[in-house]
């Protein structure tokens, strides 16, 4: 039997507690400042509670949406990589055609 004064918050208000302390912490917070806000946006009795659930989460269980998000990252900065290579050969390219049209024809 639970003991007086605990409470029992539900397995779906625990999964959103861990995933908003995981997007606290990508968004530049602190874990132990991103529990605490969350605590107090859901409304938890204390940080140490919602540290226990992070704790208790599998790396698995947020792994996919983070290998996913990586993988996105990784992605992206190829492209970008190779947007700044054409950009590069673009500038390259222009300035050489702008030099040519300065030039007295004959």
């Amino acid at each position: 039997m639970a003991a007086a004064g605990s409470k029992r918050y539900s397995a779906e208000l625990k999964r959103d507690a861990v995933d908003m302390v995981r997007q606290l912490v990508a968004q530049g917070s602190t874990e132990w400042a991103a529990m605490g806000k969350t605590a107090e946006l859901l409304g938890v009795g204390s940080a140490e509670t919602v540290r226990c659930w992070v704790r208790k989460t599998p790396a698995t269980a947020a792994g996919g949406v983070a290998e996913a998000e990586n993988e996105e990252i990784r992605r992206l900065k190829q492209e970008v990589a190779e947007l700044k290579r054409a950009n590069g050969i673009l500038k390259a390219a222009s300035a050489f055609f702008a030099a040519e049209i300065d030039r007295p024809h004959r």
